[in-house]
């Protein structure tokens, strides 16, 4: 496990803002790397002052941007076709299809912004969002808040724990169910707040 967290440390180290940025958006599009591993060494390397707390954050949600459009174009301009086409084969209508995409132009920026903070979720959001063609401002919006909010925690938790990935590893799975939480009391919100507004509504 030491010589695993001094590789880890290292390679971040050496990588440098662009490694983050790189690391950041394979994990944001559909390449399975963990940002637990990427963010965290970031902010212990800030403490020794060989990083910029802020312009690390700053790199890695950028990178989060980059990989989350990445999913976005190829499910705009690959998927949605293809899903027009075969997806009657598989009880995928048009008329539901066009289901899907109305419900997320109407609620796509919830949707984008806590997709962000939860784990696996935040891989697979950009696709609705790109089948659905959702605006370009309202999705690079929500998704650095979302991205932004992550790579933060993501990061201050390396800069407060230092090179002890057991505990990074552990802290950073509380900040998950953290986030989890405020995800579900988030979306609980929205709804009543949705559901008052039609009731109000003429």
């Amino acid at each position: 496990m030491h010589t695993a967290i001094n590789w880890l440390l290292a390679t971040i180290l050496k990588l440098g803002y662009p490694g983050i940025f790189m690391l950041m958006a394979m994990e944001s599009s559909i390449i399975p790397i963990p940002s637990e591993l990427v963010m965290p060494p970031a902010g212990y390397w800030a403490v020794e002052g060989k990083m910029n707390l802020w312009l690390a954050i700053l790199c890695g949600t950028a990178g989060s941007l980059v990989g989350a459009y990445a999913n976005y174009f190829a499910a705009h301009y690959l998927g949605r076709p293809l899903v027009l086409k075969y997806g009657k084969y598989v009880g995928i209508t048009e008329e539901k299809f066009g289901k899907v995409e109305t419900f997320f132009h109407k609620h796509g920026e919830i949707s984008t912004f806590i997709g962000r903070l939860l784990p696996v979720v935040r891989h697979l959001i950009s696709l609705p969002a790109g089948l659905a063609g959702m605006n370009h401002g309202k999705f690079a919006t929500y998704t650095l808040l979302g991205a932004g909010i992550w790579c933060t925690v993501l990061t201050v938790i390396g800069y407060v724990i230092g090179e002890n990935q057991a505990l990074i590893m552990e802290y950073s799975h509380q900040a998950v169910i953290g986030v989890i939480i405020f995800s579900a009391g988030l979306i609980a919100v929205y709804v009543w707040r949705h559901k008052r507004r039609s009731v109000t509504s003429p």
